[in-house]
């Protein structure tokens, strides 16, 4: 079947373009009027036999459908509605379950252009072990869209009582006031699962899966923003990917995402900044040590649209891929909202070794762009 997902449209009367967004769009080209109509078939109801006998009826030579069927999946339009039988069959048994994650599995088909792709990479979400440290207006809606998005293990780190401040759309509800910060978040993450299931923090009897990615995005933003390298050390050590994501003084901050050896980690960060500011070391001592305030400047809509864009790059890195906050760092400020981004290069003086490393073997990310299939 052509991928439901693409909005189809014919540019003019040889030409037809699937998608509307330019990065994911594909342009088809020159296509008859009988070839036309034939496309108007691969709609999912139809096997490879019953189509052929639909173009001989169009009066199309033998070996057409074959030729644009091969173009077709060249391009990456054609989805395989029979394929990830298995992993769909397992998200069917639980009830509710594939119909929540149903625009999840369109919007990573058109991402992931082979056939059976997007049901592929939606099952491996489910065997995938995700920790959060942090259950403020950020940690928490990261938490629970993860858990949305298909992520079968989504674990919450934090202390302390949940106060009338952490309360947020998608988050923490106002009735979780007062209750433990890890229980409250858990039971968000279990209703936010798809299906309900009920063990979704990492505790399951039997064997325990890895971690995939820890995501720090913790309450005083100064630790996502300036995060402390010996936080870190342990997930350095084991080459445990991680994501830092805060607000901080009406700023959002997503990013670097962390792969350790590869990418600028938070030692690197800090003696980079280190470098550049004389008076960096000194100015961060005080923060980390001093007091600070109870209530961080948090904007309820700021702290929505950090948490939206880390849990993105989070589950778009769980899938396969390298999002910008690999080795970057996003922020925002309030009031114009502008995002910008700041590419973090890995320090020689970091032990991490990240930094040692030849440029070309560092992590980079893929590139999209619209496509012409023509001929």
């Amino acid at each position: 079947m052509l991928k439901p997902a693409l909005r189809r449209a014919w540019r003019n009367l040889q030409f037809v373009q699937f998608g509307a967004a330019p990065a994911h769009a594909v342009v088809v080209g020159p296509v008859d009027t009988t070839t036309g109509s034939l496309l108007t078939l691969f709609d999912g109801t139809r096997g490879l036999e019953l189509l052929r006998e639909e173009a001989r009826a169009l009066g199309l030579p033998d070996g057409r459908l074959e030729a644009l069927l091969d173009r077709l999946a060249e391009a990456g339009l054609l989805e395989d509605p029979v394929a990830g039988a298995p992993a769909t069959d397992a998200l069917r048994g639980e009830s509710g379950a594939l119909d929540r994650l149903r625009a999840d599995l369109g919007s990573l088909s058109v991402v992931h252009r082979e056939p059976g792709g997007a049901a592929r990479r939606l099952a491996a979400r489910r065997g995938m072990r995700v920790q959060v440290r942090g259950a403020g207006r950020v940690g928490a809606a990261v938490a629970a869209l993860l858990s949305a998005s298909g992520v079968g293990r989504v674990e919450v780190r934090d202390g302390d009582r949940v106060e009338p401040w952490d309360v947020a759309p998608g988050g923490l509800p106002a009735e979780a006031v007062g209750e433990r910060r890890d229980a409250a978040a858990r039971r968000l993450v279990g209703r936010s699962a798809p299906g309900g299931r009920a063990v979704r923090d990492g505790r399951a009897a039997g064997s325990e899966p890895g971690l995939s990615l820890v995501v720090v995005a913790p309450r005083d933003g100064l630790a996502a923003y300036a995060p402390d390298p010996v936080t870190a050390d342990d997930w350095v050590a084991t080459g445990t990917p991680h994501l830092y994501a805060g607000v901080i003084e009406a700023t959002g901050v997503v990013g670097p995402l962390v792969l350790p050896g590869g990418t600028a980690c938070a030692g690197c960060v800090e003696r980079e900044r280190s470098d550049r500011d004389p008076a960096w070391p000194r100015m961060l001592a005080q923060w980390r040590s001093g007091r600070r305030s109870r209530v961080p400047a948090c904007d309820q809509g700021l702290a929505a649209a950090v948490a939206g864009l880390a849990a993105a790059h989070a589950v778009a890195f769980l899938d396969g891929e390298l999002p910008a906050s690999t080795g970057a760092r996003w922020e925002v400020s309030l009031p114009l909202l502008e995002w910008r981004s700041e590419r973090l290069s890995p320090h020689a003086g970091c032990p991490c070794g990240a930094g040692r490393r030849p440029e070309g073997m560092r992590a980079s990310g893929p590139a999209s762009g619209q496509d012409t299939m023509a001929g």
